[in-house]
C-alpha cells in the first residue's frame, strides 16, 4: 500500500534525518575525543556514525516525498526500535565499559529515538492511502 504522508510524518522524518546526520558526523569526525569522554570504543562510534549517516540520507529522501510505500515507514519505525534495543543491550550486556557520561550519552540518544519514533508513528497514523 502506498501512503500519502502526513505533514507530521514528513516533518518528523526530516528532523530525524537532521539528528541522525549530526550524530553521524559527531561520531565519525569526533570519534576519538568522544571515545575518551564516553569510554566507548572508537570503532563502535565510527561504525554507528557511518550507519547514522546512511540512515540520514534515506530519511531525508523519504521526508521530501508526498507519498511512499507503507513498508518504508515501517522499516523506519522498526529500525528505530532496533536502535533503542541495541542501546539497552549495550548498557546491560557488559560488552563495553562506558563512563558515567557514556551511559548518559547512550540513554539520552535512545530516549530521543523513542520520542521520534512515537511522533513518526503518530504521523503514520495520520497518513492515508495515496491517491492514484
Amino acid at each position: 500500500m502506498t501512503l500519502q504522508l502526513s505533514t507530521l510524518l514528513r516533518r518528523t522524518l526530516g528532523f530525524d534525518a537532521a539528528t541522525c546526520a549530526a550524530m553521524g558526523v559527531a561520531m565519525t569526525a569526533g570519534g576519538l575525543p568522544l571515545a575518551r569522554i564516553t569510554g566507548l570504543p572508537p570503532a563502535l562510534l565510527m561504525i554507528a556514525g557511518l550507519v547514522l549517516l546512511a540512515v540520514a540520507a534515506v530519511l531525508a529522501w523519504l521526508a521530501k516525498r508526498q507519498s511512499a510505500p507503507a513498508p518504508m515507514v515501517w522499516l523506519v519505525l522498526g529500525g528505530n526500535a532496533g536502535w533503542v534495543a541495541a542501546s539497552v543491550a549495550l548498557l546491560v550486556g557488559g560488552w563495553v565499559r562506558p563512563t558515567l557520561l557514556g551511559e548518559l550519552f547512550i540513554i539520552a540518544q535512545a530516549l530521543g529515538v523513542v520520542g521520534l519514533t512515537g511522533l513518526e508513528y503518530l504521523g503514520y497514523r495520520r497518513s492515508g492511502p495515496a491517491l492514484v
